[in-house]
């Protein structure tokens, strides 16, 4: 399932671009790969985040998985309630599993990212 309204980076972060926010979390790709998730560890609203950069981590029962953030700018929110129920990424990753939400800085901040399309030629090689 590889939704095509939304863009992708190579590390397997999905990204909803509403205005100037980025909506971001990680693939269905992402979450069948790491397993049950665990834990969740994610920046503070207000950090500012670099393109490319990693955030935190996603524990699951196989291992532990840095997440990138694919745009740059500053959080404004970021999913709390990931905290008490981290399972939700892996029942519902392009939903209520969502991760942060990011002012955008980047002139295009989708230029970099992968379309549905490539994104499905990555992941089925």
């Amino acid at each position: 399932m590889i939704p095509e309204d939304l863009f992708y980076s190579e590390e397997h972060e999905w990204v909803r671009v509403e205005d100037d926010v980025a909506i971001i979390g990680i693939t269905d790709f992402a979450q069948d790969q790491l397993g049950d998730i665990v834990y969740v560890e994610l920046p503070a609203e207000g950090d500012s985040v670099e393109a490319g950069s990693v955030v935190g981590e996603l524990e699951s029962t196989k291992s532990v998985s840095d997440v990138f953030v694919p745009v740059s700018g500053e959080v404004i929110a970021r999913n709390d309630a990931l905290e008490a129920t981290p399972e939700v990424i892996n029942s519902d990753p392009y939903g209520e599993g969502w991760l942060l939400k990011v002012r955008v800085t980047d002139e295009d901040p989708t230029a970099a990212l992968l379309s549905s399309e490539a994104y499905s030629a990555l992941v089925t090689g």
